[in-house]
This record gives structure tokens, C-alpha cells and sequence, in this order.
């Protein structure tokens, strides 16, 4: 199906990308366990390996079943390609490398997710790649260099829920003649596409939302044939991270409720989220649902709800904070995000424990802060968990 279908996002989640099986009927998505696949003769082959004929050759370089998730997620994103990895950091780290050489800069703008400040701190200067951050879209102009390749954001981000104006970025980027890579995790396509903003590239944590579970691991990036096919070349054929098809089979399997899934955790977190706001133990919570939230009015631009993610700061601290996580009874204390089953975690000593005290001050992560995944679970029984856990700080 093309990205100009006329599908609803429920319908695509299921149908995009594929047929029953030509062979045997399937309507399941069968799994392609080859490692090889025989090319025929000598010149087939050779028109193969450069490009000129269609048709598989090593599961590293394309597979068939990951083509099926492949091409479920670029229909969902609107764009025109995609390539599956291994995880979400393989997928935000092959796209980086693919895009930018040295002496490049590569600027981020708000809040990253732990792993991705690690690769833009500590990863890209080694490979004599210039990072530069800044806290906002309205600061990015000034910023801006002419060594300045690739500008990379994501939003809602990790673990601030922080709104990025993403066609705010793309129209600076554009202007500059600047690529742009944004991090799609926590909204999904379901609330977010950020390709129809102008964004060049998305990217996603598979695991989390897509996958839906909690029993597969894999990222994706979303864009252009011909940046998909560099993406491709650098995080396949080179770097490696390919997806399993196993593993594409779980995510295509979890993009089928995904719409059911995100609706459903995004009613609830914005119940929660106004419990939490009025809350005495808490000092500040952190969801662009809010009025109060610093970023709802883009949000509410650029996002069809709000999504099933949120942040708050209990008022005492560290000790609030583990107090309040163990007391908790039905939301499970775990770092991943986006499953059926509400998580909640907290990040200053898990997801951003690696990102240097004074950097996580600066981005808000403090020694209170609790990030909570709402997942499908009735929403009364949520609020009960929270409740009892809170009147344990009080």
C-alpha cells in the first residue's frame, strides 16, 4: 500500500504490507528463517547484488518477513521506506552514522532519551562528530553552523515529555539545507507523523509501543527511498544490527492492536495525570494533557491525544520516590515503555543513571522524578495502585 492510501490507521496497522501467502494461503505473516537465498545463475546474482534485479540474497542485507514490518511501519509513518534493526539504539545509531561524516555537527534539540545522549556526548567525537544541544525549536536558528549536517530530536521526550514544534525545527532545517531525524517512540504515528512536519526521518524504539508486549526487541527508521537505502548500507550491510525475522514477526503481531493499544493507555494516562496533578505528595507532573504543561498547546497542535506516558516529581525526593515505587502493587517496577502492562521506573537511577548528575539536572531529571507507562489495565484499578502507594508518602 503507498503512503497516499486513504486507510484509517486502524486499517493499515492491519492490512499494510501484506497478503496471504502466495504458497500456502497464510494470512499470518510467515517466518523466513533463511540466512541465504539462491539467486539462480551467475548474472542474476550479479544484477542482485547491485541493485538491479529485485529478489533476496543474505537475511543481513533484506528478509521477508522483515520486509512485511518494514513496510507496515512506512505506511503507518506516511513515508516511503523503511529499514528494521535490531533495537532502538541500533536504529537511531545507524541513522546518525549514515548521514553524517567527520567534521560534521550534529545538533539535538530538547530532551534525549539516556542512550541516544550517550551517542551524541561520547559516541559521535570519537568519530570526529561535533554534538551541539539546545533546549528548544526557537533556539536552533542561532545554533547553527555551516559544518552543521543533521539535526535530531524526539518528542514527547525521555522522561520529561517535553514538546519539541517539529515543523518549527523542519522549517529552520530546510531553509539551512539540513537533515532532520525525530525520535517517534513515545507518540507512535497513532499521535504523531512527523514526516507530514516536515521531518526527514523517523526513528523508533520497536520494542516499546510497536511491539506492545514486552516480548520483542527492534527499532525502525522511516524516510525516503534514497535516505533509506544509505541507512540501509550503514546499519545492515555494514554495521549489522539487522532485525530478526522472529523478532519482525512479534512487532508486525503487536502493530496490529497498536491503535486499539495507544487509544486506550491515553484515555487512562490523562485520568491519571490530573489525579497525579492534584495530589499533595506531588510537586509537578509532567504530561503535555496538561493546561499547565509548558508544551500542551503544540502538543495539542501536532498530537492527536496525549498519549500514554507521563513523569511526575514526588515532593520528597529519592526517598519519595522508592517509597512510593515499592509500594506499588499492580504497576510493575521495570525501564521499558509502551507495553500492555503499566511500568513505572526511576530514571535518575535507571534509564539516565549513565548521563553525567549535572546533565540530568539540567534536563529536569531529578532525584524525585518517577516515569509512569499506562498500559490497557482498567483505569479505576490504576488509580487505586497509585493512590495506596502515595498516601505511603504523606
Amino acid at each position: 500500500m503507498s503512503k497516499d492510501s486513504t486507510l484509517g490507521m486502524r486499517t493499515l496497522a492491519v492490512h499494510a504490507g501484506q497478503t496471504p501467502d502466495p504458497t500456502t494461503g497464510a494470512v499470518a505473516t510467515p517466518i523466513s528463517t533463511a540466512s541465504a537465498y539462491s539467486y539462480g545463475d551467475f548474472d542474476n546474482g550479479e544484477r542482485r547484488f547491485c541493485g538491479e534485479s529485485p529478489g533476496y540474497v543474505y537475511s543481513r542485507f533484506a528478509n521477508p518477513t522483515v520486509a512485511v514490518f518494514e513496510a507496515k511501519m512506512a505506511a503507518l509513518e506516511g513515508g516511503e521506506s523503511a529499514v528494521g534493526f535490531t533495537s532502538g539504539m541500533s536504529a537511531i545509531c545507524s541513522t546518525v552514522m549514515a548521514l553524517v561524516s567527520a567534521g560534521d555537527e550534529v545538533i539535538h534539540v530538547g530532551t534525549l532519551y539516556g542512550g541516544t545522549e550517550g551517542v551524541m556526548r561520547n559516541l559521535l567525537p570519537r568519530f570526529g562528530v561535533r554534538s551541539l544541544h539546545v533546549a528548544t525549536a526557537a533556539q536552533l536558528q542561532a545554533a547553527i553552523t555551516p559544518n552543521t549536517r543533521l539535526i535530531f530530536t524526539e518528542t514527547p521526550d525521555n522522561p520529561m515529555l517535553g514538546i519539541v514544534d517539529l515543523q518549527a525545527v523542519a522549517q529552520v532545517a530546510k531553509a539551512a539545507k539540513i537533515l532532520t531525524v525525530a525520535d517517534n517512540t513515545f507518540a507512535t504515528p497513532c499521535l504523531t507523523r512527523p514526516l507530514e512536519w516536515g521531518i526527514d526521518v523517523v526513528v523508533h524504539s520497536a520494542t516499546k509501543f510497536i511491539g506492545g508486549h514486552g516480548d520483542a526487541t527492534g527499532g525502525v527508521a522511516i524516510g525516503s527511498k534514497v535516505l533509506m537505502e544509505k541507512v540501509r548500507t550503514v546499519g545492515l550491510k555494514q554495521f549489522g544490527g539487522c532485525l530478526s525475522p522472529f523478532e519482525a514477526m512479534m512487532l508486525i503481531r503487536g502493530l496490529k492492536t497498536l491503535p486499539l493499544r495507544v487509544e486506550a493507555a491515553s484515555i487512562s494516562a490523562e485520568r491519571i495525570a490530573r489525579l497525579l496533578a492534584a495530589h499533595p505528595a506531588i510537586d509537578r507532573v509532567f504530561y503535555p494533557g496538561l493546561e499547565s504543561h509548558a508544551g500542551h498547546a503544540v502538543a495539542k497542535r501536532q498530537m492527536s491525544r496525549f498519549g500514554g506516558l507521563m513523569s511526575f516529581e514526588l515532593k520528597g525526593g529519592r526517598a519519595a520516590a522508592r517509597t512510593f515505587l515499592d509500594r506499588l502493587a499492580l504497576v510493575t517496577q521495570a525501564v521499558s515503555l509502551g507495553d500492555t502492562d503499566s511500568l513505572a521506573c526511576h530514571p535518575a537511577s535507571t534509564t539516565h543513571s549513565a548521563v553525567a548528575a549535572d546533565i540530568r539536572l539540567q534536563y529536569g531529571v531529578t532525584e524525585g522524578l518517577v516515569r509512569l507507562s499506562v498500559g490497557i489495565e482498567d483505569v479505576q484499578d490504576l488509580e487505586n495502585d497509585i493512590r495506596q502507594a502515595l498516601a505511603a508518602i504523606v
